[in-house]
């Protein structure tokens, strides 16, 4: 097992003008379950091949462990990649697929098969050794790449997309099972994945990238309570944060005309004189009995069992429409008799209000986690 590191790591396609990969700074513990998240084109599967030497680093390095790897074949440098479309051999048994790149390094048949039937054993797959591909679903093929990678013993695991091709009652079965595999070999993995429901739930710590910049890096809890910036604000979560556009007042804050309380703090204000967006998880708003707060006139009422969500648009203080761009999605409990255009009165707590500078994106003061 090791750490990985990457400084000031730069990738930059011939004939492109902007970098794919703009320094890349990511410290990656060892034994720890690294996400890489972020829409299509972000930079985060550059960012994994760049650490396993299928892409070339421009500017910067990359280390595994204490060794500098940025210019080294990715045969030497330790490291084992699952990829999207497995890539099985499909003329090979299960066994011979597992341990093919065994044999390609010398490894004798007793030390190959008995590698084989562990990893077999550990990934539910010893009465499936002689099949072939062919005879397999797509969740047993993704479990046969975990083994190729798994009797190796690698330093790092690279995983790119993994369960991309699988439906999505067995994607959530399993990265259940890739999770807890991770955790019990304790082998440093570095994941990528578009889906920040699948970054929250599998990784220890999860980094945001858009376009080429890392955004923010921290646990998949301090991201969804704390995030940086007003991407990240939007992008981790589902249903999506409210984004508002308002602004700043002595008092606290206010969207079209109607006063918010805030937990922005005069110091957190000081030089903060253009317009802000308030930012509010469906789950933080509260209807309110009284007048006060936010009118939004419902538009759909989504039953789920468990709870329900609100849809709706807010109305400024004179009853017309906000700009496109604020629909409002409200969380409330199961059951209660919300209707198709009824206007209901929201508010939230100061302390759940994320503040963001509506010019730089960036968040505007702290605010504590209130999570418990």
């Amino acid at each position: 097992m090791a750490s990985v590191s990457f400084r000031e790591a730069t990738r930059i396609y011939p004939g492109a003008t902007e970098p794919s990969v703009d320094k890349l700074n990511l410290e990656i513990e060892d034994g720890e379950f690294m996400v890489l998240v972020g829409p299509s084109g972000c930079g985060k599967s550059t960012s994994l091949r760049m650490l396993a030497g299928l892409e070339d680093v421009n500017e910067g390095d990359i280390y595994i462990g204490d060794r500098q790897v940025t210019g080294m074949a990715p045969k030497d440098r330790d490291i084992a990649m699952v990829f999207q479309n497995y890539a099985l051999y499909p003329h090979m048994s299960v066994a011979e697929n597992m341990g093919f790149a065994l044999k390609m390094a010398g490894v004798s048949k007793d030390e190959r098969d008995r590698r084989v039937r562990d990893a077999a054993e550990l990934l539910g797959l010893s009465d499936m050794l002689d099949r072939k591909p062919k005879a397999m679903s797509g969740g047993q093929r993704q479990r046969v790449a975990m083994g190729r990678a798994i009797v190796r013993s690698p330093q790092v695991f690279c995983m790119d997309e993994p369960l991309s091709n699988l439906d999505a009652k067995l994607r959530v079965t399993t990265r259940t099972q890739i999770a807890e595999l991770q955790q019990r070999l304790e082998v440093t993995t570095v994941y990528v994945t578009h889906d920040q429901v699948e970054a929250m739930t599998m990784g220890d710590r999860v980094a945001v990238l858009k376009d080429g910049l890392l955004q923010q890096v921290d646990t998949p809890l301090a991201l969804y309570d704390n995030p940086a910036n007003l991407f990240v604000a939007g992008f981790i979560g589902s249903p999506a944060m409210n984004l508002i556009e308002g602004h700043l007042t002595e008092s606290g804050g206010e969207v079209n005309g109607h006063p918010i309380r805030l937990a922005v703090s005069a110091a957190d204000r000081s030089g903060q004189s253009g317009p802000v967006v308030l930012g509010i998880r469906p789950e933080n708003f509260e209807v309110s009995d009284s007048n006060e707060g936010i009118p939004v006139k419902v538009s759909l009422v989504e039953e789920l069992g468990a709870d329900a969500f609100l849809y709706g648009k807010a109305d400024d203080a004179s009853g017309d429409k906000i700009a496109s761009g604020t629909d409002i999605t409200i969380r409330v409990e199961a059951r209660r008799n919300f209707e198709k255009g009824q206007t209901v009165m929201v508010t939230a707590e100061p302390k759940e209000i994320h503040v963001f500078d509506a010019a730089t994106g960036q968040r505007v003061g702290t605010r504590e986690a209130v999570r418990t």
